[in-house]
């Protein structure tokens, strides 16, 4: 992993997991089997790989770890594995942040991305009609911010290296699930064409929205300091993330928000 996150991290594949540093917290990895995600996939009976990614929920240099609890942040890190999903890249299956209780609001994360390929797919909601839908491409060293509420799902695109970012969440996260469900996935959905780029097959449970494709961006209103890991803007200015922990801090920012 070419990229330095901030932190002594150092992500494992064979099994999927993370070494941690000396001075570094952090969990066993939660893996995330086919079986688990297969309700939210175009084709639910698809081969591929059993363990599609695996997570750690907050980690981080145990000076920190304070802080973070007293800013009610978490930081988490997932590795995605390579290959297919059938058609479709390796992906998770797609959530909605759920209202936290110390916020009574849903949340944003800020992901950050350290190797691989991958697309964070958005849209403003799970119901019949998604509003905006939204697919951002990110690489190494790219910030993408999810806004409150949105539904979204992560893509891996390159069929060589997994992907592997680490995120700035909630503490008291939860994931809602129960309306994707019922839509058999999000709006959309990433296949692989015949020459190996990404196509997008509009998933007619919802009605048709236009699905707009973007670069990842730089957060100028949010003080997000390009090629700086957004874990180390963290250890410099403790509070730069409260917005994710309490999203109404800046509610004029997310009217018209654009990832």
């Amino acid at each position: 992993m070419n990229f330095y996150p901030g932190f002594d991290i150092k992500p494992t594949y064979n099994p999927f997991g993370f070494i941690y540093g000396e001075n570094v917290f952090g969990p066993e990895v939660e893996n995330r089997k086919l079986d688990d995600i297969r309700k939210s996939l175009m084709n639910p009976n698809c081969d591929g790989p059993e363990i599609v990614y695996s997570i750690a929920m907050d980690v981080g240099d145990k000076e920190d770890r304070e802080n973070m609890i007293k800013r009610n942040l978490l930081f988490g890190v997932v590795t995605y594995a390579s290959g297919r999903l059938g058609k479709e890249p390796v992906r998770s299956q797609g959530h909605i942040h759920s209202i936290s209780n110390s916020c009574k609001s849903s949340t944003p994360e800020v992901y950050e991305i350290w190797q691989g390929k991958g697309i964070i797919y958005m849209q403003e909601s799970a119901k019949s009609n998604p509003g905006r839908c939204i697919a951002v491409f990110a690489q190494p060293g790219d910030v993408v911010i999810v806004p409150p509420y949105y539904a979204h799902y992560t893509v891996s695109i390159d069929l060589q290296i997994p992907l592997t970012f680490g995120a700035w969440c909630v503490r008291d996260f939860g994931f809602d699930y129960d309306e994707i469900r019922e839509h058999k996935g999000l709006a959309y959905f990433p296949i692989f064409n015949e020459k190996g780029n990404i196509e997008w097959i509009h998933n007619d449970k919802y009605e048709k929205t236009t699905l707009t494709l973007t670069n990842a961006r730089e957060y100028k209103e949010f003080f997000i300091n390009k090629d700086i890991p957004i874990y180390t803007q963290f250890k410099k200015d403790k509070d730069k993330f409260l917005f994710v922990s309490n999203p109404q801090l800046v509610k004029e920012k997310w009217e018209n928000f654009n990832p």
